[in-house]
């Protein structure tokens, strides 16, 4: 039997209904899921949680708007009571009123069922992490009779945080466990890491954030969020470019609030020097936030360059895919640490506890998964790097990123599960031949590979103008994101070899 068998359109990947991707087999599926036409989300059974509304929280809110009889609005469930407040917040900001619910302890916020409304609540809701845990939804579903039960999983059975810390705090020297600060989504532990320590700066006049190369696309949203004025937000397009940076740190060293990085970053895998840009934005009192995601905390150590570090434990530390979770945690050496420790830590929204003993039994299994699968992509690299059919191979070892990875790396093999490459042939071509499973998020136990700027940035990728400022920082649209899983190399090399026949 094949390693890899068709996974038909909008099935959840892995087979849960807690899953945190879902199939789009060909560049029609993608293009329709981007345009929203229905023949294609009408199929999709689930999505990435902060992007598609999971089915259990639309079931559960229906059953909340027919209760509460607010047919005619639009009801959204939030992770807290803190994070409905924040909605009706833009709401107000966006001229339009919003009403905040209280269900039995759970928390939701109504507004007038209007296009421009809803997508300024969702908008926000996904950059900042803010729905209702799918297993919340779910147990409140079958509290309520409208589910026989939950789904049967296996949860760590003594007490989760601290069998999440123990695995946790040995990676990040000079902290104790109580500096590893869980919460409910890795965007949500970026939002709130960046909001603290922009509030720090801001009280001392300092309101410039830097985004040093192509991040993440939720994490340049909220950094132009961030941004008071056009002005406090500066874009280095080249990592590597320290001359650059230098320059910008001499023109507006005493308003430079600091710098956010990705290292590697999303999808380019460049890793920019640092511990150099350590020196500079520290010798200007300038804030460092490093988000490792990409290679995961288990395969690079970011924390003597960064005040603070952020990560998504939906990536690796959830190998199964079917879990979402984050992590900050605040550099002890920096001045301050304890107080902004802190006031992070009352700003996260907390990890839903079935997801929290969820991430507790699957974490043990993180440095096994991760030996696996960085077994494996080097020769999926070198596979691609010697095939005539691919344009360019991008990974942790490509140059000229590779000596700046290597001192950040925990060992010589610790390279994450993530290769990005170009192919010759017409990018529909190539994926839909592809047998491997096709969907969003990286570092599971599953092989997933997409067209990633199709998914993170359509209306770029579609567009001349897009285009465009997509090569000014030398993307190429048609880029495939490959996260390797743990399935053997040669089944993923064979796979790769069909399309690119």
């Amino acid at each position: 039997m094949p390693t890899f068998a068709p996974i038909p359109l909008g099935q959840p990947i892995p087979a849960s209904p807690h899953a945190v991707s879902c199939s789009l087999p060909t560049m029609q599926a993608v293009h329709g899921y981007e345009q929203k036409d229905p023949a294609i989300t009408g199929r999709m059974t689930s999505g990435y949680p902060r992007f598609v509304v999971h089915p259990f929280l639309q079931q559960l809110a229906a059953h909340y708007r027919d209760a509460a009889q607010l047919d005619s609005r639009q009801l959204w469930l939030v992770s807290s009571p803190r994070m409905a407040v924040a909605v009706q917040t833009e709401l107000q900001q966006a001229g339009a009123g919003g009403t905040v619910h209280d269900f039995d302890n759970l928390a939701a916020i109504s507004h007038a069922d209007t296009p421009e409304l809803s997508r300024c609540a969702k908008t926000l809701l996904q950059n900042t992490g803010g729905f209702l845990s799918s297993r919340a939804a779910e147990d409140r579903l079958v509290q309520l009779g409208l589910l026989p039960a939950a789904q049967p999983e296996h949860y760590f059975p003594d007490n989760a945080i601290t069998e999440v810390r123990r695995h946790l705090q040995p990676l990040f020297a000079g902290t104790t466990v109580e500096d590893i600060l869980p919460a409910s989504c890795g965007i949500n532990a970026l939002h709130v890491a960046l909001d603290a320590l922009a509030d720090r700066q801001a009280a001392r006049g300092r309101t410039i954030w830097i985004q040093v190369g192509w991040l993440y696309l939720d994490t340049i949203a909220l950094l132009k969020r961030r941004a008071r004025t056009p002005a406090d937000y500066i874009h280095l397009h080249d990592v590597f470019d320290l001359p650059a940076l230098e320059l910008i740190f001499a023109q507006h060293g005493a308003r430079i609030a600091g710098l956010v990085i990705e290292a590697p970053t999303n999808p380019l895998l460049q890793t920019p020097d640092l511990a150099a840009i350590a020196r500079l934005a520290r010798a200007y009192d300038a804030a460092v936030l490093i988000d490792p995601s990409v290679s995961s905390v288990y395969s690079v150590d970011v924390l003597p360059h960064a005040d603070v570090v952020v990560a998504s434990l939906t990536k690796y530390c959830a190998s199964e895919g079917d879990l979402m979770a984050g992590l900050v945690v605040v550099n002890p050496r920096i001045a301050g640490a304890a107080e902004l420790r802190r006031e992070i830590k009352a700003r996260l929204e907390p990890a839903y506890p079935r997801d929290l003993a969820r991430l507790a039994h699957e974490i043990g299994a993180t440095r096994q998964v991760l030996r696996h699968i960085e077994t494996t992509v080097p020769l999926v690299a070198a596979w691609l790097e010697a095939h005539a059919g691919v344009r360019q191979v991008i990974w942790a070892h490509s140059p000229p990123s590779r000596a700046n990875y290597e001192r950040i790396a925990r060992t010589p093999g610790s390279v994450g599960s993530m290769i990005s490459f170009t192919v010759k042939k017409p990018l529909a071509e190539a994926f839909d031949r592809l047998r491997l499973p096709k969907g969003p998020s990286f570092g599971m136990k599953t092989t997933l590979i997409c067209p990633f700027i199709y998914l993170a940035h359509y209306e770029l990728a579609t567009t001349p103008a897009g285009r465009a400022e997509l090569a000014a920082n030398g993307i190429d649209p048609d880029l495939l994101r490959l996260s390797i899983g743990t399935e053997p190399a040669q089944d993923i090399i064979t796979a790769l070899a069909e399309a690119l026949a």
